[in-house]
């Protein structure tokens, strides 16, 4: 299935794109030779290959969510530059 000048104008056009007569030219012949692999590509047996997503695996490593002891109010506010009343003092901010 090869591809037309004017439908590489079209295609060009719904992209909103202008282009010069030499990458029209250019275009096409790019777009055939993917094309023309794609259907190289078809010739290929592919019974009982899973579909892939990604070559290796890829999956999530998550840490074990677990109900651990947090900081004490003294020591979460030891380094606070400034505190009141057991909570941080932040600039006011309107």
């Amino acid at each position: 299935m090869a591809l037309t000048r004017d439908e590489v104008l079209h295609v060009a056009t719904l992209a909103r794109l202008s282009l010069l007569p030499a990458e029209i030219e250019l275009f096409t012949r790019q777009l055939n030779d993917i094309l023309a692999y794609v259907e190289k590509l078809q010739e290929l047996d592919t019974e009982g290959v899973q579909p892939l997503a990604h070559v290796i695996l890829v999956f999530n490593v998550f840490r074990q969510d677990a109900v651990t002891a947090c900081l004490d109010r003294d020591t979460a506010l030891s380094n606070a530059p400034a505190k009141e009343d057991g909570a941080f003092l932040v600039p006011r901010i309107i």
